[in-house]
């Protein structure tokens, strides 16, 4: 068995130069064929999912960006509605301050009125009393047109109070 035999050994190089020329023709073209083939395709895979990844992160990006614009515009809304109520507020309490003014003059005015009538009435009443007063007096009756005026001289000349 440890012997060398020559014609065995020429055999053996020479089957094993066949085999190998055989798997060449016809087992390693395949073999790397499906090799490149997986090799493409694992690259390919690759760049697909690098392209969903950058797709994905594009979209997380606009959508995030649209968030902030929502939040920017609910934001602007939220403070036009305060603008809005705080000039409702201020027209309505300018209304109510004018309405007042308004209320305050009449009053004034009619407090006027009174008190002209007021002094009206109380100028017929003490010219009434004068003559009835002078009349007593003097005992007799006088002319009541004749001292009426008298009466309303003296009362416009009497102080303004």
């Amino acid at each position: 068995m440890l012997e060398l035999n020559p014609g065995l050994t020429i055999w053996t190089i020479v089957t094993f130069l066949a085999l190998l020329l055989l798997l060449r023709a016809f087992a390693w073209k395949p073999i790397l064929n499906a090799l490149t083939n997986r090799e493409n395709t694992i690259r390919e895979s690759l760049e697909r999912a690098e392209h969903a990844k950058e797709t994905a992160e594009r979209i997380l990006a606009e959508n995030n960006k649209r968030l902030a614009e929502a939040e920017d515009e609910s934001r602007r809304i939220i403070a036009q509605g305060r603008e809005a109520a705080e000039h409702v507020k201020n027209e309505i309490a300018q209304k109510a301050h004018e309405e007042a003014q308004g209320i305050l003059q009449q009053a004034k005015a009619e407090i006027e009125r009174s008190k002209v009538a007021a002094l009206q009435e109380l100028r017929t009443e003490i010219a009434s009393l004068a003559i009835q007063a002078a009349g007593k007096i003097l005992d007799e009756t006088l002319d009541e047109a004749k001292h009426r005026k008298v009466i309303d001289k003296v009362i416009d000349n009497l102080p303004k109070n």
